[in-house]
């Protein structure tokens, strides 16, 4: 009989993790305009980029639904991500505008061209409610560029309802879907729903205003815009190292705001118009089809604003005081 100490172990095979865009705030960065032209304001764009970088983004989505990517021309849209590349270190999203598969492949190829080995992903949204249309554009995709890739569900901006269970199947079926931004209401079904079923990260949008309800959901951080993301920043940052109550102290005090914000058909001008009040950008133009601020909100925009400015310099004051 063989000596039991002289048979060979037999060796565990281990899976690879599923690669994962990295969990925290990647913030959508808007596209400022300048004056009664509108042309794109590159200036105002690098101090806003510098700016995330500065409050600890994880990284910047660009060219997204808040950036007004399908207002721009296609040389806008190369200054736009030329000047973030040179303003920023962080890994950047590149949002992909178009719903057919060969127009999203040379807006992937372009931002390719420009980003490099910074572009950490494009975003593509659902272009159909059937899984296997989607499967379909997203591998032509890929086959063409290689390029991973974030699943946008925003049905407000694509016109497309693809159901949850469907989005599930197409994220585990295309191995190259590295998060999905999930912006079909309510967000925190949909979110648990996929957190349960995929691999990897799933984010919220919609300005942060189910945030404590994703995160609670599974969450893995923010990817949106909002005119104080130091709140949405600090508020994943609390979630990730003490759990929901330090979360919801974080995020409190910027909650009137980010309601204010997200108003239906105006919620665009009005974020522009207070990232124009910080001092972050010089002019809060918007271009059709988006409708401009109303005048009539400008008295509740300040209060909301004062509100606002108080929490952060009373973060900041607590923090400088350890």
């Amino acid at each position: 009989m063989q000596d039991t100490n002289d048979q060979k172990e037999i060796p565990v095979t281990q899976t690879a993790a599923r690669e994962s865009l990295a969990p925290g705030v990647w913030g959508v960065v808007a596209t400022p305009f300048q004056g009664s032209t509108l042309d794109v304001d590159l200036d105002s764009l690098s101090e806003l980029v510098e700016h995330y970088q500065a409050i600890g983004a994880t990284g910047l989505t660009v060219l997204g639904v808040f950036g007004e990517a399908a207002a721009l021309t296609v040389e806008e849209r190369r200054q736009v991500l030329e000047t973030v590349v040179e303003c920023t270190s962080l890994p950047l999203v590149v949002g992909v505008t178009a719903l057919a598969t060969r127009t999203a492949i040379e807006e992937v190829l372009a931002a390719q061209d420009v980003a490099g080995t910074r572009l950490a992903a494009v975003m593509v949204q659902a272009n159909s409610a059937k899984q296997e249309t989607v499967i379909a554009h997203l591998d032509a995709i890929h086959r063409a560029t290689g390029a991973k890739v974030v699943l946008q569900d925003y049905p407000l901006a694509s016109g497309v309802s693809i159901p949850t269970k469907a989005l599930i199947s197409v994220v585990n079926a295309c191995e190259y879907v590295i998060a999905v931004k999930a912006e079909a209401p309510p967000t925190s079904v949909a979110i648990a729903e996929l957190s349960a079923a995929v691999e990897v990260s799933i984010f919220g949008g919609l300005g942060g205003q189910g945030l404590l309800d994703e995160l609670m959901a599974g969450a893995a951080g923010a990817m949106t815009g909002f005119s104080y993301p130091e709140a949405l920043i600090a508020c994943v940052q609390a979630w990730q190292e003490d759990g929901y109550e330090a979360a919801h102290r974080e995020l409190l005090p910027y909650l009137p705001l980010i309601n204010f914000e997200q108003q239906a058909k105006v919620a665009l001008a009005i974020r522009k118009e207070c990232l124009r009040e910080r001092g972050l950008i010089k002019d809060s133009g918007v271009r059709a089809p988006a409708a401009g601020f109303p005048e009539g909100l400008r008295n509740s925009m300040g209060t909301h604003l004062r509100e606002a400015a108080a929490a952060l310099d009373a973060a900041k004051t607590t923090v400088g005081s350890f």
